[in-house]
């Protein structure tokens, strides 16, 4: 895999601490020290995709199965109890938040 990057003005940063991308430690692999902002001048976590995304592999998330061992039943009974116990709530989403991600029910 190669990845290829250019900005209107290729070489030319404001200063040297807008230098944030590097060769990473794997071959083949390029680092960013920041945020990442695709359609957005504001990304608020490390990456930010302000439109659709494709992804041609997989993609692996803490939740997938793929990631986790020694998976076994529990105690049904158990964990009921413990739902009971839980804090539930509703919430309305932050207007410049909602904005942003085009979200028109908040």
């Amino acid at each position: 895999h190669k990845f290829f990057f250019q900005a209107s003005n290729p070489g030319q940063f404001e200063n040297d601490s807008d230098v944030l991308w590097q060769r990473g430690h794997v071959p083949e692999t390029i680092v960013c020290h920041g945020r990442v902002g695709i359609n957005t001048d504001a990304p608020d976590e490390a990456l930010v995709v302000c439109g659709n995304a494709k992804v041609m592999g997989r993609v692996m998330h803490p939740s997938d199965s793929r990631a986790k061992q020694n998976i076994r039943e529990v105690d049904t009974n158990e964990q009921l109890r413990r739902i009971t116990q839980m804090r539930l709530v509703e919430y309305d989403y932050k207007p410049e938040f909602a904005s942003v991600m085009g979200i028109k029910d908040t």
